[in-house]
């Protein structure tokens, strides 16, 4: 310091005028709030992907177990519809069987009374094959058809070549498709008479 009064009070005054520079002690505890722990936010994520999945796979499992059903329930339905496929035609059999049971059973019949039985019979049974889409097949005097036409012999004819002249057993269609084939014999082409002389 120096010798001079009026200096030292003049900078006595200057440091009481001035203001006062803040020390480390003074300075608030104002601390700026770390970030938020990114480990609980990815773990509420992870908590909630889990769940999503959870659900979504338990929704699979389900969708699975009803497809499952309705495999089952399908094959089920395929082997009812195999096993009992002809169940309708089987019941239109029934009273074919009654009228020839109870033709059999009449004591003391005449030819004519089991001529009317078997015609009635007949007609149970026609009744019964148009029901179910069964269809005769009588080829006589058609061409011959592999196809529908099973030939059991040729004949020598007036009608043309490949065509039936005969038919030993008629067939029978199902919806158009063979059920059984007709059997058939077949007019052959006439041969050409021998001109040849014996020497």
């Amino acid at each position: 310091m120096s010798n001079n009064p009026d200096r030292n009070s003049q900078v006595s005054s200057e440091t009481e005028a001035m203001p006062p520079i803040p020390s480390e002690a003074m300075v608030p505890d104002f601390v700026p709030e770390p970030p938020a722990e990114p480990a609980a936010h990815l773990g509420a994520l992870l908590r909630k992907a889990e769940d999503e999945a959870a659900e979504l796979r338990d929704a699979w499992l389900r969708a699975k177990a009803e497809t499952d059903n309705v495999r089952k329930q399908a094959q089920n339905d395929i082997a009812k519809a195999h096993k009992y496929a002809i169940e309708r035609f089987a019941q239109e059999l029934l009273t074919v069987r009654d009228a020839l049971e109870l033709a059999l059973a009449t004591p003391n019949a005449t030819t004519e009374a089991l001529r009317d039985g078997v015609e009635l019979t007949l007609k149970n049974l026609n009744a019964a094959f148009e029901k179910s889409k069964i269809v005769e097949i009588d080829p006589s005097g058609e061409k011959y058809d592999p196809h529908r036409h099973q030939a059991m012999t040729m004949i020598e004819s007036e009608q043309p070549a490949n065509t039936v002249v005969q038919v030993f057993q008629k067939g029978y269609l199902l919806n158009d498709r063979v059920l059984r084939p007709a059997l058939v014999a077949v007019a052959k082409a006439k041969s050409a008479p021998e001109t040849g002389e014996k020497a």
